[in-house]
């Protein structure tokens, strides 16, 4: 399989919004090779091509493996929607299938005295959200607040935290969740 590295370079670039001389900037190289790489007038070695990336910053196996002409879908309609749990917390997970990822969003929703586990989750990454119906108690290192429609919540997944329906009616929760270490 013949690949086009300057042209698969330049899409990328442009595609994270760089300029040959900020790639050249951030990679510790010229932009002048930068250039020669995108018109296809130098093949790189490995380990040049490899600093390239660094600028961006994309592993190698990454860069060959990406196909910039598949488009991933950006719209996912109610029936493609992924139950990832069942009441009394039910989880749905939006583009359940789209991989990399950097955030996981998610519709939460939790029966009247549901909690989201059976006791504190700590994790990586970070957590922030809106309640949408219902109420909820959000427990945070030891911290505790009955949210109401409209309020929000933002913190680290470091921290102990365990959420809880104290109402007596169903909540709802629209979140997201970094999938990145801090």
């Amino acid at each position: 399989m013949d690949v086009d590295v300057g042209a698969k370079l330049r899409a990328l670039r442009q595609l994270h919004g760089l300029s040959q001389r900020e790639l050249a900037k951030r990679a510790g190289v010229t932009n002048g090779m930068i250039s020669l790489i995108e018109q296809n007038r130098v093949s790189p070695s490995v380990s040049s091509l490899k600093k390239v990336l660094d600028g961006i910053p994309m592993p190698l196996a990454e860069f060959f493996a990406l196909d910039l002409a598949a488009t991933p879908a950006v719209f996912y309609p109610r029936a493609e929607q992924v139950t990832v749990s069942a009441l009394p917390f039910e989880r749905q997970l939006l583009a359940a299938t789209r991989t990399p990822r950097a955030m996981s969003v998610t519709r939460d929703c939790l029966a009247p005295g549901a909690a989201s586990g059976s006791g504190f989750v700590v994790a990586d990454g970070e957590a922030g959200g809106f309640v949408v119906r219902g109420r909820v108690e959000l427990i945070v290192a030891g911290a505790s607040r009955v949210l109401e429609p409209g309020d929000g919540y933002y913190f680290s997944r470091a921290l102990p935290h365990l959420f809880r329906n104290p109402g007596r009616e169903d909540c709802e929760i629209i979140g997201a969740v970094s999938t990145a270490r801090l």
